[in-house]
């Protein structure tokens, strides 16, 4: 994440992210201690569980600091207030070029869309980057990843509230 991006999130999944930060530091001492139990059992070459435990603390560091970036960088219950133009923390209804549905999603981080049966796409991805500051009525285009072009018209943009 670089510095100047800015992660929109309620108070719940701040609340949630933050209990989760905290359980994976707490749990850090019971990794360190599969570790020394598993170096103790001899030859490191063949051990496999002293290898799965290394293994799982490189995955516990790693959430460790994306979630701490995440909260380092949010900004919490900052919901847009206005309607009608592209922003993160917007519900958003697009139409795709040359297609009559449309469809409905939250522009916010992944970890934001944690409840609901809304679909949740990152201001980050293809689409959310086309569309950010997007008015209703205007068309965008992004990138698909075949490499090909879709043209993309936002349709209605309303805060979201949970």
């Amino acid at each position: 994440m670089s510095e100047t991006q800015v992660t929109w999130l309620t108070q719940e999944s701040f609340d949630r992210l933050k209990h989760e930060l905290d359980e994976l530091i707490a749990s850090r001492p019971v990794i360190s201690e599969k570790i020394n139990a598993a170096r103790e059992e001899g030859d490191l070459k063949e051990n496999g569980g002293y290898h799965a435990a290394r293994e799982e603390q490189g995955q516990l560091e790693a959430r460790i600091r994306q979630l701490q970036e995440l909260l380092r960088v949010a900004k919490v219950g900052e919901a847009p207030t206005e309607s009608g133009v592209a922003q993160p923390g917007m519900v958003l209804t697009v139409r795709y070029d040359g297609d009559d549905e449309t469809e409905t999603f939250l522009l916010a981080t992944r970890e934001e869309g944690f409840q609901g049966d809304l679909e949740v796409y990152s201001p980050n991805s293809p689409l959310g980057e086309a569309l950010l500051d997007a008015k209703e009525g205007e068309d965008r285009e992004y990138e698909l990843p075949s490499g090909g072009r879709m043209k993309v018209t936002l349709v209605k943009a309303v805060p979201y509230s949970a």
